[in-house]
């Protein structure tokens, strides 16, 4: 039985709902992924639609969008504790909730206008709609600002080409949203929907990591975009470096839910495996791996509510969720080498999480910024001079 760790007594920080909500998701992940994730990360199959389907049911997907536009109009604490329990079950589900709500209907509702909003964004909070994100590209990851993917304004409709790489949800996504350069080199966002001429979606397979996930690459070949499909309410990269705040957000929060899973297997199995007459916890070594992994979880809750709170009060700024970004992630990376360890030969098996974890969050500690970008973010904030220029 999950036991997850509170050893700070987080819990009373919580309202009534915020609880409520994380035990409906908590009660979700045991009944609906637990049971097969393993069985999709070894054969390298993506979850089922019906998954995001039942994250919308949940309202998973854009807890934080407004009820008017089928959001659950819920607060930021709320949001990060969803992400948490979803990434418990695997990053890929909280890879694709993150996706659908921070990257895809946070930008239609923040950037885009009334007619926009009402198309799409209902579709996406029940998961009848799946969206990506098109930003990174093949030879511009870093260096968003050095992207080649264009439009041209042809009078009646724009003309896009380019590429993206590394897009989650984007085999199977019916919109994406699409950040590309106009004519004067100024970054613009763009609504492109599947089945636009010239819009072909490619996957990429043979991935050791977010097996139970659809990752693949956004193609534009002389795709006639319709004018209402541009984003009107934001200019250059202030757009997609908003919305990667949001999902960096999320992140910090989600892999908290990877670090729990993997402590408290390793808890369990460390109280019931004998050694030498007796169980392998009553040993100084395994003692000081779970100390040390319990502590460095503590530190990391607290350091997302207290980001949360500031997010509420819309004060973070994003040099602190780069912190919380890079922070964490590497806590949950860490703990899950750990925990693989206390549970030796076994923990490189299926019968436990912790391997599929470990190799989920290398692609976490890599994406929405690499881990050294997150801590030259910071060096920026600390100092005021930039190392990207």
């Amino acid at each position: 039985m999950y036991q997850p760790p509170d050893y700070y007594q987080l819990d009373d920080l919580l309202t009534d709902e915020h609880k409520i909500i994380r035990s409906s998701v908590r009660e979700w992940v045991d009944r609906s992924v637990k049971p097969v994730i393993e069985k999709y990360a070894q054969k390298h199959e993506p979850l089922p639609k019906s998954i995001l389907l039942e994250m919308g049911e949940l309202g998973a997907l854009g807890p934080f969008i407004p009820e008017q536009y089928g959001g659950a109009g819920l607060d930021q604490i709320a949001y990060g504790l969803i992400m948490t329990e979803l990434e418990r079950g695997d990053s890929s589900i909280r890879s694709s909730a993150s996706v659908q709500s921070s990257l895809v209907m946070y930008p239609i509702f923040t950037f885009g206008d009334e007619n926009q909003r009402m198309k799409y964004l209902p579709k996406l909070a029940t998961g009848e709609w799946i969206g990506a994100f098109g930003l990174t590209e093949p030879n511009h990851g870093s260096d968003p600002g050095g992207m080649l993917t264009h439009f041209e304004d042809k009078g009646n409709h724009f003309l896009l080409n380019g590429s993206k790489m590394w897009i989650t949800n984007a085999p199977v996504c019916n919109v994406a949203v699409v950040w590309a350069k106009d004519e004067t080199g100024k970054v613009r966002g763009l609504l492109v929907e599947r089945g636009m001429e010239g819009f072909s979606t490619p996957e990429t397979l043979n991935k050791w990591s977010l097996r139970a996930s659809y990752t693949g690459e956004l193609v534009f070949d002389n795709v006639k975009v319709p004018k209402e499909n541009l984003l009107p309410n934001v200019k250059g990269l202030k757009g997609p470096l908003m919305c990667l705040n949001s999902a960096r957000y999320g992140i910090a929060w989600g892999v908290l839910g990877a670090a729990m899973e993997c402590y408290d297997t390793a808890l369990h199995y460390a109280l019931e495996r004998k050694q030498f007459g007796k169980p392998i916890a009553s040993f100084q070594l395994q003692q000081k791996k779970l100390a040390e992994i319990l502590t460095e979880i503590t530190k990391a809750q607290l350091l997302v509510w207290r980001l949360g709170l500031l997010k509420n009060e819309e004060k973070v700024t994003p040099a602190q969720v780069s912190m919380a970004k890079r922070n964490n992630v590497e806590m949950a990376l860490k703990i899950a080498r750990e925990s693989r360890q206390i549970l030796g030969a076994m923990g490189i098996t299926g019968d436990f999480p912790i391997m599929r974890h470990m190799m989920n969050l290398e692609s976490v500690i890599t994406y929405e910024g690499t881990h050294d970008v997150h801590l030259l973010i910071t060096g920026n904030d600390i100092t005021g001079i930039s190392a990207f220029d």
